[in-house]
């Protein structure tokens, strides 16, 4: 579904990604793992075109980059920043509503026919019932775990057939933490492929198919769950345990 082939990415002068190589495969959950300043969130920037790159970035076989970040989310792919980026004086149900995709739909992503719409207010209130409690709040005034579902909800009513999720989980209690956990595996078994930046090993050794470790803007390590609670020295090199 996603390919990323030998990509560099810049800020300004500074080089930051160095030949970075991996797949996501459709309907699967990937980790990518690694300590802050591996490179993690500049992955996710290049994918949605938001830094300068280089390399190719396939997206069901064409090669997407160059676009435009609006163009590359009507393709597909969502994505939820790492500081959410709501928007705080509006609505939980503006917000939402300006997650949707009007006449792109799943069409693109899940082969269900333009329009036909995967996700909708009723299932994104049923994923985190909190939010519908609190739909005609301003989302400004929700708390940190609010405002994650709310980013996380606003993202699927686009549709997307993959989500590129960065530290959903940072700062958030154990039990905000288990629901966000929940919504993920509930996307993959309706058929959307999760890309999880994260840092929280235990969470991603549990819910995820394959895991990558980044290291130094690199790609350390490529493999299953298991393989990486195998390989002890990868784990203390590059990640914080």
């Amino acid at each position: 579904m996603l390919q990323l082939k030998n990509i560099h990415a810049f800020y300004g002068k500074s080089h930051v990604l160095h030949g970075v190589s991996f797949e996501v495969r459709p309907g699967e959950i990937v980790a990518l793992l690694g300590r802050n300043g591996s490179g993690r969130s500049t992955t996710a920037k290049a994918i949605m075109g938001l830094v300068e790159s280089s390399g190719a970035i396939l997206w069901k076989g064409a090669d997407i980059a160059g676009l435009k970040t609006y163009q590359i989310a009507r393709l597909g792919i969502g994505y939820v920043p790492e500081n959410r980026a709501i928007f705080p004086g509006l609505t939980v149900h503006q917000n939402l509503l300006l997650g949707q995709k009007v006449g792109v739909g799943v069409g693109a992503g899940q082969g269900q026919g333009q329009g036909a719409a995967l996700w909708s207010f009723d299932e994104m209130y049923g994923l985190f019932p909190a939010l519908l409690a609190r739909q005609h709040t301003e989302a400004g005034l929700l708390s940190g775990g609010e405002q994650q579902m709310l980013a996380l909800c606003r993202t699927l009513m686009g549709d997307p057939a993959l989500i590129v999720i960065d530290e959903p989980t940072e700062g958030l209690a154990p039990q905000i933490v288990a629901l966000v956990s929940q919504c993920l595996q509930t996307l993959k078994a309706s058929g959307v492929a999760v890309l999880l930046i994260e840092q929280k090993l235990t969470l991603a050794l549990a819910i995820s198919d394959r895991v990558l470790v980044m290291g130094r803007g690199r790609i350390v390590f490529d493999g299953t769950p298991a393989g990486l609670q195998a390989d002890a020295a990868i784990r203390q090199e590059w990640l914080e345990v």
